[in-house]
């Protein structure tokens, strides 16, 4: 295939924007544009600290190339936007990095230019808060001198079988042939094909469901582990009958974060409410999966004072931080939600999770990652994080860490029931 003589930018090379540039940078000119000049850097090296695209990756992408200088864009026709939408303190929108990227681009548009935003938003933002940045900015005239579309990202950090070209693109554009040229656009690199929504707010409707159905799901199984819990009855042992029935859908129960399923909800209920409609299931199952740290720790207070072993002062480890197995991922981890929670009962916490940047951990969340579990050490251990390191664990080795009377809680199902004194 000869590459397109109209140049790409991606602005934000994250877990979302980078894979994706490297994809278009195989036969298309592209600009992948981040304002961490560290992760430009990397990038030109060939170093990809997420692990999502390798160093062949990186070398294949042969029209790809890194800058942090907005100048370098204004080359550029087409801008995709994959910067973090994540969630304030009161658990609202945040669109201020959507809000500053609209503004930097806006500051380069030309007429003819299209812009399409892949970030996860409420129905409605594109055009409601993206488009009149654009507009002021460059002073052009929406749908007559630029345009904008939406193809929401479905990237799944970690997973190396459900990768960008193998999982069908949602897209759309603020006019029928807009709509038509995104559509094209990113059939050059999507294997699996495209899905064209009929409007901008109905492709960001649909990927704000997406992970919302997610949730919802997720928060039953989690009142059911609690109300489980109460009965005495494994929770997991449930799962796996219920599961011989060809409909059950196989969920199972946890600590929800992540910058998907742990966020999104939220954009959807602000929308609605700013709509005058309570919804009362999303934010019910929100509530649910936000308080299951307090419920392990609480969990895991009672299983140690069950055994006589004074929570005051105990070593306890922490065996995972990522939100997920197998990938470095910690924006929005209920881990540290779990630690702080822990701390509250004036026990010392190690963390582990050889996944992890150390810096990072430390940066984000004031947490210093230990570099290997000591031997005899822990009170008790929480396996938080199902990464394969881990579960290559045996109970022998996840025992030589313990004191003698000890507590062992599995969030992940990593050890067989009789070998923990407790799980979800």
């Amino acid at each position: 295939m000869q590459h397109s003589s109209t140049p790409i930018a991606v602005v934000g090379l994250g877990y979302v924007g980078l894979p994706l540039a490297v994809e278009f940078g195989r036969n298309r000119n592209v600009i992948g544009f981040d304002i961490n000049e560290s992760r430009i850097s990397d990038l030109k090296n060939g170093v990809d600290k997420t692990l999502e695209i390798t160093d062949e990756e990186l070398k294949d992408s042969i029209h790809l190339s890194f800058s942090n200088n907005l100048e370098d864009l204004k080359k550029c026709n087409i801008f995709i936007i994959t910067v973090p939408t994540p969630i304030n303190k009161n658990k609202e929108p945040d669109l201020i990095p959507l809000k500053e990227a609209s503004n930097a681009i806006g500051s380069i548009l030309k007429k003819g230019d299209i812009v399409i935003y892949e970030s996860t938003v409420y129905p409605g933002a594109t055009e409601e808060v993206c488009v009149p940045i654009l507009q002021k900015k460059s002073g052009l005239i929406f749908n007559k001198e630029f345009y904008c579309g939406y193809s929401p990202e479905r990237i799944n950090p970690g997973d190396k079988e459900h990768r960008i070209t193998t999982i069908k693109k949602v897209t759309s554009g603020s006019t029928p042939e807009i709509a038509k040229r995104v559509d094209e656009l990113y059939q050059e690199i999507i294997t699996e094909g495209t899905f064209m929504a009929s409007s901008i707010k109905v492709a960001e409707a649909a990927k704000v469901i997406e992970n919302t159905q997610r949730d919802v799901n997720i928060a039953l199984i989690n009142e059911l582990s609690l109300i489980f819990n109460e009965l005495n009855i494994d929770t997991k042992s449930v799962l796996e009958a219920a599961g011989t029935k060809w409909n059950f859908l196989p969920f199972s129960p946890g600590l929800v974060g992540g910058h998907c399923i742990g966020v999104d909800p939220y954009y959807l209920t602000h929308k609605a409410l700013e709509v005058g409609y309570k919804p009362e299931m999303i934010l019910a199952g929100r509530k649910i999966n936000d308080n299951m740290s307090i419920f392990v720790a609480d969990q895991v207070s009672k299983l140690m004072s069950k055994k006589g072993i004074n929570i005051v002062g105990a070593n306890i480890l922490v065996m995972g931080l990522s939100f997920k197995e197998n990938c470095p991922d910690i924006r929005n981890t209920k881990i540290v939600d779990l630690v702080d929670e822990l701390k509250s009962f004036k026990c010392c916490i190690d963390v582990y999770d050889p996944w992890v940047d150390k810096d990072e951990a430390l940066n984000e969340y004031n947490l210093k990652l230990i570099e290997y579990p000591e031997k005899e050490k822990y009170d008790a251990i929480v396996l938080a994080v199902a990464h394969d390191q881990f579960q290559d664990f045996s109970h022998k080795k996840i025992m030589a860490f313990c004191k003698d009377k000890h507590v062992i809680y599995d969030i992940k199902y990593l050890l067989n029931i009789n070998e923990v004194d407790g799980r979800l």
